[in-house]
């Protein structure tokens, strides 16, 4: 008989997640292979989830719960269980983001991870953590939960027009994220403006930054470098950031010009191939 790997529960949100599989499949009298085949999966994933192998989707987590009747207890399990394979340096700050009233946030490279389609995430995750892509990618899309609160927070996002043409992964690719950004036009809680390059040398050239303000607690300024996070309730770095921020909000396109122009840049340089081909045949 093959040895099984045994888990402590205690170790990791990803090992308890395994463990409580094994224990309920194991309890229901089940295979591996007999689970499998009641989630429309193989038997060989679930033993990879049972043995903290594989980093479970939130799907995986919601048909776990209608297979044993455990009333919503591994879909509730499943958000700790993502957040965990974000960068341990990251998480106090995706912790504070998740619980902030107003995020506002200037990226001079990238779009900023809320707002990212999978497909950027992957091509940007992909730079240094080539092995660990499925499982960054899901934990960065369980961030983007807090988009869809009932009562969201109010996100304020300002991109270089450096993030326009920064081509990461395919034109394809690309297409899907400048699409992404447009579709926000006309949220009431995502607002979207576009810092162009005519506005020259500015008070954020010094890099990407963002500041979280609270309901009920001090606000925080957050950058990051290479690997790690820096955050701060210093209120003469908020007063400073929060004018520095004022500074390269009034610079920027308005909402409805960003809108335009990330829509022009998406048809312009990113078309697809295909179609251009098919108007000239026209």
């Amino acid at each position: 008989m093959a040895n099984v790997r045994q888990l402590d529960p205690s170790a990791s949100p990803l090992d308890y997640f395994g463990y409580e599989c094994r224990r309920l499949r194991e309890a229901a009298g089940l295979t591996l292979e007999g689970l499998g085949k009641i989630l429309f999966c193989t038997g060989s994933l679930i033993g990879q989830v049972e043995t903290a192998q594989k980093v479970p989707t939130r799907n995986f987590a919601e048909r776990l719960d209608a297979a044993f009747l455990t009333d919503g207890s591994f879909t509730r399990m499943i958000g700790m269980v993502l957040r965990s394979q974000l960068p341990n340096w990251f998480q106090p700050y995706a912790d504070m983001e998740a619980k902030a009233s107003f995020i506002s946030t200037y990226q001079c490279q990238l779009t900023y991870g809320l707002l990212q389609t999978p497909e950027y995430a992957a091509t940007v995750l992909a730079v240094d953590h080539p092995d660990r892509v499925q499982e960054m990618v899901a934990a960065r899309m369980e961030r983007q939960r807090i988009l869809d609160k009932k009562q969201p927070s109010a996100v304020w996002v300002i991109l270089d027009e450096a993030v326009l043409f920064r081509q990461v992964g395919s034109r394809k690719v690309m297409r899907k994220q400048l699409a992404c950004l447009a579709g926000f036009r006309d949220n009431p809680w995502v607002n979207i403006q576009v810092l162009p390059f005519s506005t020259g040398p500015h008070t954020g050239t010094m890099g990407s930054f963002t500041l979280l303000r609270f309901d009920d607690d001090p606000d925080i300024y957050y950058s990051e470098g290479y690997d790690q996070g820096h955050m701060t309730a210093n209120p003469q770095v908020i007063r400073e950031r929060s004018v520095g921020y004022a500074r390269i909000q009034a610079g920027a396109l308005s909402v409805e010009e960003s809108a335009d122009l990330i829509t022009r840049v998406m048809e312009e340089r990113y078309a697809d191939p295909a179609e251009d081909v098919a108007q000239v045949q026209l």
